[in-house]
């Protein structure tokens, strides 16, 4: 969007966000997102107590659960919706998965570092990036590899 501090700059923010929103509420392009929500918010509530899976498992923290919601809430419009999975070490997963070799693993923390494995035809990719609010650019063109349909 934009950092300016005008009027007209706060109007044309607030305009995309709203055609946004309703684009993410329409039921082609957002009913996937809502549905990875409210997998996320039964996650959360199933695994938010220590030794939640009977073999010691951290629980997921409100902090875990507001980056993950906040990731969700990042992807453009019309992305796949990613299956949502709790993590033994507390972490919060996102996974896109097409095919046995194509797919991507994103584990949120509660600090809201991504960490990624991606596994796309015969390559392997993995790291780390800090989520600060815009997803970054290696993780979005992850999503998209790991989605494209061929």
């Amino acid at each position: 969007m934009t950092s300016g501090v005008s009027a007209g700059a706060q109007y044309s923010t607030s305009q995309a966000h709203e055609a946004e929103s309703h684009l993410r509420e329409s039921f082609t392009l957002g009913n996937g997102i809502r549905r990875a929500m409210d997998e996320l918010v039964e996650e959360f509530d199933q695994c938010r107590h220590a030794n939640w899976d009977g073999y010691g498992a951290e629980p997921i923290t409100l902090d875990t659960y507001r980056a993950a919601y906040s990731f969700l809430e990042a992807l453009p419009a019309g992305t796949e919706a990613p299956e949502v999975c709790a993590e033994p070490d507390g972490h919060l997963s996102l996974e896109w998965h097409r095919a046995p070799r194509r797919s991507l693993t994103v584990s949120i923390s509660a600090d809201g570092d991504l960490h990624y494995a991606a596994l796309l035809g015969p390559n392997k990719t993995y790291g780390t990036e800090v989520f600060l609010g815009d997803l970054p650019e290696p993780i979005l063109d992850l999503i998209e590899r790991a989605t494209e349909t061929t």
